[in-house]
């Protein structure tokens, strides 16, 4: 074959930009590319189908909370400073007696985290007045969360999120460090959000005290 009966052959060949294309698909806010053969249906086909595999297993989105929306409901075991409960706690079950302090916060045993539950039990009475139940949430196991409770005297409830399924759909879960934000949200007796911060922080205690402002107006 001559050099140019080469370049014929060669200019007869498709590019590989025609052979293949990507073509994107979204879910749950996520890109996915997948490449597909333009000669051929089979691997459009299966790109497809691997295309709704991804999708039905894909985790549920944070949900978009308001106040005045119904709470989300949860089952979750927890600690106490003086015991591990066998029995998990049901969100349901337990409004309608106070209001209910739900606090996500990344993890037991960190300097923040401690701070932010040390002021609620500094505090612990004021809160109590407001007739509020404080349950702080994050994804440690109950047996840490009993000997965080048990070494600083936490007189509260906290729940082990370990999945951290509860947090997603409180929108209180940070994909990129895999721990919880930190979040409080207050639920009323009838079973709704009456407040939300979904950026609470210890620096000062100007969250702190609007948290308790919020829980006094549902007096």
């Amino acid at each position: 074959m001559t050099k140019k009966d080469t370049q014929v052959e060669q200019e007869k060949q498709p590019k590989r930009s025609q052979l293949c294309r990507s073509e994107l698909f979204a879910f749950h806010g996520k890109k996915v590319y997948f490449f597909l053969n333009d000669f051929g249906g089979s691997m459009r086909t299966s790109a497809f189908v691997a295309f709704l595999m991804l999708w039905s297993v894909a985790p549920i989105a944070a949900q978009d909370l308001a106040v005045g929306q119904p709470a989300p409901d949860f089952s979750l075991t927890y600690a106490t400073r003086d015991s591990v409960s066998r029995t998990p706690l049901k969100l349901s079950e337990i409004i309608g007696r106070s209001n209910i302090v739900l606090a996500f916060y990344p993890s037991d045993w960190s300097p923040g985290c401690t701070k932010e539950v040390c002021t609620m039990r500094d505090d612990f009475a004021g809160l109590q007045s407001l007739n509020a139940e404080v349950l702080a949430i994050s994804g440690d196991y109950v047996w840490s969360h009993h000997e965080w409770a048990k070494h600083h005297n936490l007189p509260f409830k906290l729940l082990s999120d370990h999945s951290h399924e509860v947090a997603k759909r409180y929108n209180s879960y940070n994909e990129k460090t895999m721990y919880n934000k930190r979040t409080v949200f207050v639920i009323d007796k009838q079973g709704k959000l009456a407040y939300i911060d979904l950026e609470y922080s210890v620096a000062t205690i100007d969250d702190f005290n609007r948290l308790k402002e919020a829980l006094a107006q549902l007096r």
